[in-house]
């Protein structure tokens, strides 16, 4: 798995962390994933390693639903 090292700031909470990475912060379930020795925190503590996940973007749109500007 590809991750990016994350230093969490006193206070920081994992649906900002989703918010930052994946802008979804309904996502943080793939964070606490990469994590799982971590303790689910409703605030991290500062100095706190967090693993985020690298997640390739994905463009699900069917080519014949894009507007005509964006079509090939």
């Amino acid at each position: 798995m590809n991750a990016i090292k994350h230093i969490a700031a006193e206070g920081e909470r994992w649906d900002q962390l989703s918010w930052r990475y994946f802008a979804d912060p309904m996502g943080y379930e793939r964070i606490l994933a990469a994590n799982p020795g971590m303790p689910f925190y409703a605030s991290l503590p500062g100095g706190a390693v967090i693993a985020v996940p690298v997640v390739e973007a994905s463009n699900t749109m069917n080519p014949k639903e894009l507007p005509p500007w964006k079509k090939p």
